[in-house]
């Protein structure tokens, strides 16, 4: 069965009122299934529905090859992070620190979903394909914002989905790939918005879901999977792009013989150890490597699981042919502090001691800033420098980067640990952003938040919780602010700016553009901001709709500049929002929700 739509309405205006007729409420509620017709608008304005022959837009539509995905144009958006390198740089421009003050909105469309927009919109051929919580992808003219189509699929119920969002959509050939909550993958024609093919990944019921974009490499569709905080086994796995067929499956735990192995106790651990894969990877096309973040262990008490536990809290290189772990590198061994190392490295060559780098730049949950060095297997340390307050660790080896851990600071069973940054990390998933003018390194860090963990025997059920962990957080005595935007030279390891946020943390992710300018949101002010990439003056803000936890782009159509950002806060940034205004009651109220995508430029 097609779960999907398309819709006709004259103006912008009447397709977000169309979009949000026809949408359920709730990112955490299962949209109406495919065949219930949409229910009428109130009042005599009501839009028209009617079937819509294909825009002149889609006809036109031009597939998008391997290189193009290599090498994008300077006005496309191909993938998340606009590149395999995961720099979230735009080329583009046009707007530029001298004219950025005269920023506005052009178009702004409803999505329809409330709450936990965290994906960037993808924009090639002049279509945009964002994705949204509710298990819903939509095309739009990037243009003009008008509703090219919509696909929804149904949630099953009951569903295991503990974070009830997508961080994006993959383009490639004649295609859109979108991974489902319930852990399936989704081919779409990019034309028409029908599914060409469906696989299942994992089973959602045993606590396996999935939040991530796809990622398009080799002719493959590589995908990870959720649910650490469940006890799964996590895995990323490889399927033919033109048929869906399952080509490999990599498991972030080692079962017993495999390399790996002798980091986990004898028993039966490593079957729910974790080491969820929550974030997309990021690409080396001359090495065929793919540079995977992964997750906590299961539970989160590692006194419970003695050993390193490789491959949780660490870097994967995973060759795309094969699926073979050909590198790693392991930042918390035994990691007991809900510290997933889940966002990718960056692919950035730098300078040490006279040396150009072949780099990989780790901004991790941990609180520490890591320089490495990728080759055609191995990954090999640099160095390594706290950004925010790190209490747990008291140094880095030199040579190998592994932790001095405080004893009195990780957490155990039926032992309560007082550390520095939270659990929620010094950075959580929002990714940096490095510009190669600039030679800088964009970071929305959160500082002097701090957390204590209690931990417990648990018991493991399938598809329920299974961490063993009481939680609370605190800000660190005497704190003045709490969010961040940082940035480093990548060359001398040095930090450059720092711009705080006195009364928000930050869930902001960043982009950085050719015209020298940062934006980012995160906080709970509702504004979308631009920085002075060079020496982070505030330039131009302005408010949203909601607070702003999505990937902001930039792309261009017919030679004019378009920045763009979904707003919607939701997930874990409520979640801190709500215990901030615990300690701070009145101080920290609540956010208001209610998706949107936003689409800047320069007046005509």
């Amino acid at each position: 069965m097609t779960a999907k739509r398309r819709y006709t309405c004259g103006t912008v205006a009447a397709c977000a009122l169309a979009a949000a007729v026809t949408m359920s409420v709730g990112a955490e509620q299962a949209p109406a299934p495919a065949t219930q017709k949409p229910a009428p608008a109130p009042g005599p304005a009501a839009p028209i529905l009617e079937p819509l022959p294909m825009p002149e837009i889609l006809k036109q539509y031009q597939p998008i090859t391997a290189d193009r995905l290599k090498a994008p144009p300077d006005g496309d958006w191909p993938m998340v992070r606009r590149t395999y390198d995961g720099w979230g740089f735009s080329p583009l421009a046009q707007i530029n620190p001298g004219n950025v003050r005269r920023l506005q909105p052009v178009w702004v469309f409803s999505t329809g979903a409330q709450n936990g927009h965290e994906a960037p919109p993808v924009v090639v051929n002049g279509v945009m394909f964002v994705s949204t919580p509710g298990n819903q992808v939509i095309a739009i003219n990037a243009k003009t914002g008008t509703l090219l189509w919509r696909y929804r699929r149904p949630l099953p119920n009951p569903v295991v989905l503990l974070h009830p969002t997508s961080r994006g959509v993959a383009v490639y050939n004649d295609k859109v790939y979108f991974a489902a909550g319930e852990a399936v993958l989704v081919a779409l024609n990019a034309k028409t918005g029908d599914e060409v093919w469906t696989a299942q990944v994992a089973d959602n019921a045993s606590g396996y879901y999935m939040s991530l974009a796809p990622l398009v490499a080799d002719g493959k569709v590589l995908i990870g999977t959720s649910g650490g905080e469940l006890g799964i086994r996590g895995y990323v796995a490889a399927f033919d792009a033109e048929t869906g067929k399952q080509i490999w499956r990599t498991y972030t735990v080692p079962e017993p013989g495999q390399p790996g192995s002798e980091t986990w106790p004898k028993g039966d651990e490593w079957k729910t150890g974790g080491g969820s894969v929550w974030v997309t990877a990021n690409y080396d096309p001359a090495t065929n490597l793919s540079f995977w973040g992964t997750g906590n262990g299961g539970p989160w008490m590692g006194d419970q699981r003695p050993g390193d536990n490789l491959y949780i809290g660490s870097t994967l290189a995973l060759d795309v042919a094969t699926g073979r772990i050909k590198g790693h590198m392991q930042y918390n061994p035994n990691e007991s502090w809900d510290w997933d190392e889940v966002s990718p490295p960056i692919l950035v060559d730098f300078q040490r001691n006279g040396r150009t780098v072949k780099g990989l730049i780790n901004v991790a949950r941990n609180g520490y800033l890591y320089f490495l060095e990728r080759t055609d297997g191995p990954i090999n340390f640099v160095d390594g420098t706290p950004f925010v307050r790190q209490t747990a660790y008291r140094s880095l080896d030199p040579k190998t980067g592994r932790p001095d851990v405080d004893p009195d600071k990780k957490p155990g069973t039926d032992k309560t640990a007082d550390f520095c940054p939270s659990w929620w990390g010094g950075k959580n998933w929002p990714p940096v952003a490095f510009n190669p003018k600039t030679r800088l390194l964009y970071i929305p860090a959160n500082e002097n938040l701090c957390s204590t963990i209690t931990g417990r025997q648990v018991e493991y059920v399938p598809g329920r919780t299974y961490t063993g962990a009481q939680t609370r957080l605190y800000p660190y005595p005497g704190a003045k602010h709490f969010g961040e935007v940082q940035a480093w030279n990548v060359d001398t390891g040095k930090r450059v700016w720092t711009h705080t946020f006195e009364k928000s943390a930050n869930w902001g992710p960043i982009l950085t553009t050719g015209g020298g300018l940062v934006f980012s949101g995160g906080t709970n002010d509702r504004m979308f901001r631009a920085f002075d990439a060079k020496d982070g003056k505030v330039l131009w803000e302005t408010p949203t709709n909601s607070g702003i936890i999505g990937v902001p782009m930039s792309f261009s159509v017919d030679g004019r500049q378009y920045v763009a950002v979904q707003s919607g806060f939701g997930i874990d940034s409520r979640g801190m929002q709500a215990l901030l205004n615990r300690a701070f009651p009145g101080e920290y109220p609540e956010v208001p929700e209610g998706g949107a995508v936003w689409v800047f430029a320069l007046p005509q």
